[in-house]
């Protein structure tokens, strides 16, 4: 059985530029892959079922099970699979990892059924389950647009950062709900995209509705210009090397957990086989 990952995302900054009648918001964004993954395995089944093996709760709520059942569905398979997911990448952390789940199960799948579903048919699928789905169906780190659904591959510098994740559970719908939610930032356009003031909206809204983050920012701080990744908990800042960020981690305060990872250009799945057996 292969391991097919999924990788984690850093947004590199995050404005909130409007917001739709539908009562979405207008986002533009930089997405940044990195070399920090889950791990799914896939075994096929004759008999249709679809089973995320370990999954707690519904499987009408898992978002691997929803993504092989839209797979599925487009392709008229009468096969089935079941589901392991080794869990890395923290929930709610805003690193993406449902997102990323969900966009590795109908890539592997796509695959392994010999659907053959195209990678715009694919991402069409995966913004029915989430936003930042088509970013990882794509494949690149990108430029991102409207919902976050509208993707420019981009090639980026790849930096090391040291992630960290405070004890916290943030609801998103929380912090777009807000009152006190920017939402007029001037849009930019691509070749300015490293100019002026970028920062993450969403971060002063976070940061007063749940102080934890507030409070492991304000540390992060000391270290370099650290943000908050994504609507969840998780914060970033470049560093110079792996052992720069590890050293930081060994610093953290109680509760405080993290990993160090480099920014990746490329999905993993453009370019390689799943790995190992």
């Amino acid at each position: 059985m292969k391991n097919w990952p999924a990788p984690a995302k850093l947004n590199l900054f995050l404005h909130v530029v409007g917001r739709r009648g539908d009562g979405y918001h207008e986002l533009q964004t930089l997405f940044q892959l990195l070399d920090f993954a889950d791990v799914l395995r896939f075994e096929v089944r004759n008999d249709g079922v679809i089973r995320r093996e370990g999954g707690a709760g519904l499987p009408e709520c898992d978002l691997t099970v929803r993504a092989a059942r839209k797979l599925q569905q487009f392709g008229g398979t009468d096969l089935g699979v079941d589901i392991k997911l080794e869990k890395r990448i923290p929930v709610g952390s805003g690193l993406g990892g449902g997102s990323s789940d969900a966009a590795t199960v109908l890539l592997a799948l796509n695959r392994l059924w010999e659907v053959h579903a195209s990678v715009d048919a694919l991402a069409q699928m995966g913004l029915e389950l989430g936003a930042d789905v088509p970013v990882f169906i794509h494949g690149h780190s990108a430029w991102g647009e409207g919902v976050g659904e509208k993707v420019t591959p981009a090639v980026l510098s790849e930096r090391i950062y040291c992630v960290v994740i405070p004890q916290v559970l943030v609801s998103t719908a929380a912090i777009f709900n807000d009152s006190e939610l920017t939402r007029n930032t001037p849009r930019i356009r691509i070749p300015t995209l490293f100019e002026g003031d970028l920062n993450n909206d969403l971060e002063p809204v976070t940061c007063r509705l749940y102080p934890e983050v507030g409070e492991a920012l304000s540390w992060l701080r000391q270290f370099g210009k650290a943000r908050m990744t994504g609507s969840g908990c998780g914060l970033y800042v470049a560093v110079s090397d792996r052992q720069s960020g590890e050293e930081i981690l060994e610093q953290a305060p109680a509760g405080i957990s993290g990993f160090v990872a480099a920014g990746i250009n490329q999905h993993p799945l453009r370019t390689t086989e799943p790995v190992g057996v």
